[in-house]
């Protein structure tokens, strides 16, 4: 087998990391890379000589060591869920609906695109099919209404006709509210929430043995 190849990512952290002022020992240490492969990519980098080493400084080296870390538990992650079967989307959905979903009826709202675009996705996995799924929105009346619909209907992979109700907030809300808040109700959903009900109920069991 050959030598393992060096990503785009790693180079670009490594031309980074000289142009900052970095030794090639520092930025060995930190890509987890030989001298001589850094080497290879830094000599033509020039370094900025306003800046000084960026490891030297107590608070630099605080960030380095963390963005170290963040960069191993992201690879570490990406190890640990390698493929996610039908017993894991089921756990996620009851973790999804145990925190943010309404305890009388099959429905959820919120504002995080990827927590709902999860929910959807798991959600089938105990017989609800896309088609049941009726969704509204609720909007600052800054927002552009159309927008807000392609929006919601493109990360959740909706219809547009899926949209049946459209809840205007008077004020101005940007940030995280850009596209405003999403609530998906499943329609004839006694059968299926009685079941996530009882899932979730049955883990609570587990953790809190009566």
């Amino acid at each position: 087998m050959g030598k393992p190849k060096t990503s785009k990512e790693i180079i670009s952290k490594i031309i980074y990391l000289r142009s900052r002022g970095a030794s090639i020992s520092e930025i060995s240490k930190y890509t987890n890379k030989s001298k001589s492969v850094v080497s290879k990519y830094i000599k033509e980098v020039r370094v900025l000589s306003k800046f000084k080493l960026i490891l030297k400084k107590k608070q630099d080296g605080s960030k380095f060591r963390s963005e170290k870390l963040w960069n191993e538990s992201r690879i570490n992650a990406k190890k640990i869920i390698k493929k996610i079967k039908l017993r894991d989307k089921v756990f996620l959905l009851i973790g999804i609906y145990w925190g943010e979903g309404t305890k009388k009826e099959l429905n959820i709202i919120n504002s995080d695109p990827v927590l709902l675009r999860a929910f959807v996705d798991c959600i089938k996995e105990i017989g609800v099919s896309k088609d049941r799924i009726k969704a509204s929105i609720r909007l600052y009346n800054n927002i552009n209404e159309k927008e807000a619909i392609k929006y919601w209907s493109n990360i959740l992979e909706l219809r547009k006709n899926q949209f049946y109700n459209i809840e205007l907030i008077k004020g101005n809300k940007k940030g995280k509210l850009k596209f405003g808040m999403c609530r998906l109700r499943i329609k004839k959903s006694s059968k299926e929430f009685k079941l996530l009900m009882s899932l979730i109920n049955t883990v609570k069991d587990h953790i809190l043995p009566s």
